[in-house]
C-alpha cells in the first residue's frame, strides 16, 4: 500500500514541477483588449453616414458607457473624418450632430474540456496541473451599435441608423495534454494597406 502513495506523491510533484501559471500585468490581457477593439473597429465600419465633405460634425459620446467606450468613439470620430466631415469639440459650432448608442461591448467566453481539471491541494500547497485530453477555449467579442445623428441647432433628427453588429474572436485548442494552437481573425491580413487620407 505504501508504494502506490509514494509513486503518486512523486508524480504529483512531477506533475505540479512542470508547469506555471502565466499572469499579465495589466488588468486585463492584451488578447481582451484586441477582441474589444477589433470588434469595435468593424461595427464603426458599418455605419453609413449621410455626410457632405466639409460639414462639421460634433460625436456625442456622453450616451456611451462601459469598457473600451472611448476607444469606440474615437474608431466612429475616425470614421467621420474618412469621409470628409471636419470634427469639432464645440457642440455649438457644429452643423451635424452625431449621437451613437451601444448594445453590447463585452467578450463572451466558452470553454470545453475532456480530461481532469487543475485541482488545489491545500495541505501542500500545490495545485495538480490539468489534463486535457481535449480543450477548446473561445472568446468572442461583441459589439451592437446605433446611431442618431441630428441638426444640433433645431434637435431635428437628420438620419437614424438601425443597430449594426460586429464579432472578433480568439479560439484555443488542446489535444492530448501536449499539442496546443490557436486560431483568431484579430490580426490584419498582412497585404492589407493601411488607409491614408487625401
Amino acid at each position: 500500500m505504501i508504494r502506490p502513495v509514494l509513486l503518486s506523491a512523486v508524480l504529483l510533484l512531477v506533475l505540479s514541477a512542470c508547469t506555471s501559471r502565466r499572469e499579465t500585468d495589466p488588468p486585463r490581457s492584451a488578447t481582451e483588449q484586441l477582441l474589444f477593439s477589433t470588434a469595435a473597429d468593424r461595427a464603426a465600419d458599418k455605419l453609413t453616414f449621410s455626410l457632405q465633405p466639409g460639414t462639421k460634425v460634433f460625436v456625442d459620446g456622453s450616451f456611451v458607457e462601459g469598457t473600451d467606450s472611448k476607444y469606440l468613439i474615437s474608431a466612429i470620430r475616425d470614421r467621420v473624418m474618412r469621409k470628409g466631415g471636419d470634427l469639432t469639440d464645440d457642440k455649438g459650432k457644429a452643423e451635424l450632430t452625431i449621437e451613437p448608442r451601444v448594445g453590447a461591448l463585452s467578450v463572451d467566453r466558452d470553454r470545453t474540456l475532456f480530461g481532469l481539471p487543475a485541482i488545489p491541494v491545500p495541505l501542500v500547497g500545490i495545485e495538480v496541473p490539468e489534463i486535457a485530453i481535449f480543450k477548446r477555449s473561445y472568446q468572442q467579442g461583441v459589439v451592437k451599435l446605433a446611431a442618431t445623428t441630428y441638426d444640433p441647432k433645431t434637435g431635428l433628427m437628420v438620419q437614424s441608423l438601425d443597430p449594426v453588429y460586429a464579432f472578433s474572436s480568439r479560439r484555443d485548442w488542446t489535444f492530448l495534454i501536449f499539442f496546443s494552437w490557436s486560431t483568431t481573425d484579430l490580426m490584419p491580413d498582412e497585404d492589407k494597406k493601411e488607409w491614408v487620407g487625401d
